[in-house]
């Protein structure tokens, strides 16, 4: 029996950080297969209640290996490089 699918991924940062000291877990995290619209306060729910459960893992290897024991088909959201540029305080004044 194949389980619904899931996504793994690193989130993003809060807005309210400044750094990345905090943002090493990654996340397992049921996708939605039918969400319903809420006809009184238009918020959008669901009857399935995996949707709620985010499993952290500290390392890629062990999500994707609890995904394969549990037979949950996964989507695997590698996150991107951050490019930095180095700059000095004194090249807001060269130009």
């Amino acid at each position: 029996m194949q389980m619904k699918k899931a996504k793994i991924y690193i989130p993003n940062k809060s807005p309210m950080q400044s750094g990345f000291a905090k943002n090493n877990k990654w996340i397992l995290e049921f996708k939605t297969e039918d969400p319903i619209k809420n006809p009184l306060m238009g918020w959008e729910s669901s009857s399935d209640t995996l949707t709620e459960l985010k499993l952290e893992f500290s390392s890629k290897e062990q999500a994707i290996n609890y995904a394969k024991k549990k037979k949950i088909d996964f989507d695997l959201i590698e996150p991107k490089k951050r490019k930095t540029i180095k700059k000095s305080y004194a090249d807001n004044f060269l130009k």
